[in-house]
């Protein structure tokens, strides 16, 4: 049974590192009722047995244990239905909540008709805003206008507008309704995302934030974002450790979602275009990547 006025905090874990403790613990510290889950995708590194013993005599706190790493959204679709409460938020395992940040994003989730998915400002640890937090669904025209710098001229030229749209709002803090929020913490109610049959399992990591916006926009739920509410967000975890897996998935993902939402992938030349340049441009970066890795590996 679903509880009114529950928040089920989701975090997907794989190797997430000693943020994920401090993001439990943060979430724990909420000033309205709350409970965690955690779907751990296999990790090795101790960072859900951290969580777990230090909770593990916490009714609110549960672990479910995947055995692999089925990927960020596969993961918060098998935690799901064992969600007690009304609104599911899905939380990056490295974004750190003040007390009343779940009270203040249900307070703002209150005021929109139909809701489907509610983000937030989320920053970077020095303050800075991430575009990501607010974007326009990331079409080939629009892609290719924020590549080649002609959205700036968008607000002389409004057919000019390219992906990022936080950049274009002069005041960063509006509420808002928006194309798509970060997936680093997106606030649902729990009938929207049963409505949509959660996330698209085809998408392993990245870009299924994306697809989740556009199928509940497409479903008639609105998608809001809430500019007033900033939440930190930690840019760690397993990204840094695995930048080619990280790279390849996230092509991958923009190629998913451009076959299936552009109108663009409907013309075979444009659509083998946008396949090689894609994958071309994944190449191109794994020198850089791979040299990442092996500083790392040096530290």
């Amino acid at each position: 049974m679903r509880l009114p006025a529950l928040t089920s905090i989701i975090v997907v874990a794989a190797d997430s590192g000693a943020g994920l403790l401090a993001a439990a613990r943060r979430a724990l510290a909420s000033s309205t009722a709350v409970e965690l889950l955690v779907s751990d995708n296999a990790s090795g590194d101790g960072s859900v047995a951290a969580v777990a013993a230090e909770f593990a005599d916490d009714p609110r706190v549960r672990i479910v244990y995947n055995g692999a790493n089925l990927g960020f959204g596969a993961g918060v679709n098998r935690v799901a239905p064992l969600a007690r409460g009304d609104f599911l938020l899905i939380l990056n395992p490295d974004c750190l909540l003040e007390p009343d940040t779940v009270a203040r994003l249900r307070a703002c989730a209150a005021t929109v008709n139909r809701l489907g998915v509610l983000g937030a400002r989320v920053r970077h640890p020095d303050g800075s805003d991430e575009p990501a937090s607010i974007r326009r669904d990331p079409t080939l025209r629009r892609s290719l206008l924020s590549l080649s710098g002609l959205a700036r001229f968008a607000s002389r030229w409004p057919a000019w507008q390219g992906v990022d749209e936080a950049l274009d709002v002069a005041g960063r803090g509006e509420d808002r309704a928006a194309e798509v929020v970060s997936g680093a913490l997106m606030l649902l109610p729990h009938a929207a995302f049963d409505a949509v049959n959660g996330f698209d399992e085809g998408y392993f990591l990245h870009c299924e934030d994306l697809d989740l916006c556009r199928r509940l926009r497409d479903a008639g739920y609105a998608v809001h974002y809430a500019g007033s509410i900033a939440v930190e967000h930690g840019k760690g975890g397993s990204s840094r450790h695995r930048p080619v897996f990280v790279a390849w998935h996230k092509h991958r993902g923009m190629w998913r979602w451009f076959c299936r939402f552009d109108p663009a992938a409907r013309n075979p030349a444009l659509r083998g275009l946008v396949w090689f340049g894609l994958w071309m441009r994944f190449v191109a970066l794994l020198p850089l990547l791979l040299w990442r890795k092996w500083r790392r590996a040096r530290r």
